[in-house]
């Protein structure tokens, strides 16, 4: 993967990720970082930060779920129906009042079950209670046996 770069330069992890991030931050395309580093005296192609980018994004999502600030007081959840894989499945999602998504699920039902398997698994991976949970429609019998 890092045959193009010249061996008096080596390519740090730190490096890989400035450029995932900077890819992703500006809308560069793979190109334009690989021009970018041309200038900086590293020869890579376009191919290798494509394959940079798909290893390392994932990694730098999950080091960053864990610098999030703890979720608010008041939780809005809502759902709705999307279409996955041909089949119609409904999609509950909570969201803290400052917008940090909090929990999504993706069920084949709307019912009580699913909404009290959604909070349960809400609250278990965050520890953390609502003073105030606002939804628009939810099953609200879900919330009171949660």
């Amino acid at each position: 993967m890092l045959r193009n770069v010249t061996a008096s330069r080596v390519i740090r992890l730190p490096d890989i990720a400035d450029v995932c991030a900077s890819g992703q931050r500006y809308n560069l395309s793979y190109r334009d970082v690989e021009e970018l580093l041309l200038e900086r005296g590293v020869e890579v192609d376009h191919v290798t930060i494509f394959r940079w980018v798909q290893r390392f994004t994932p990694l730098l999502a999950d080091a960053a779920r864990f610098c999030r600030h703890s979720p608010a007081v008041r939780w809005y959840v809502d759902g709705t129906y999307v279409k996955v894989s041909g089949a119609w499945r409904y999609v509950y999602r909570a969201v803290d009042q400052d917008g940090q998504v909090i929990d999504v699920l993706v069920s084949a039902r709307r019912d009580a079950t699913a909404a009290r398997r959604f909070f349960r698994r809400a609250l278990a991976t965050l520890k953390v209670t609502p003073t105030e949970v606002v939804t628009d429609e939810l099953i609200p019998s879900a919330w009171h046996h949660v």
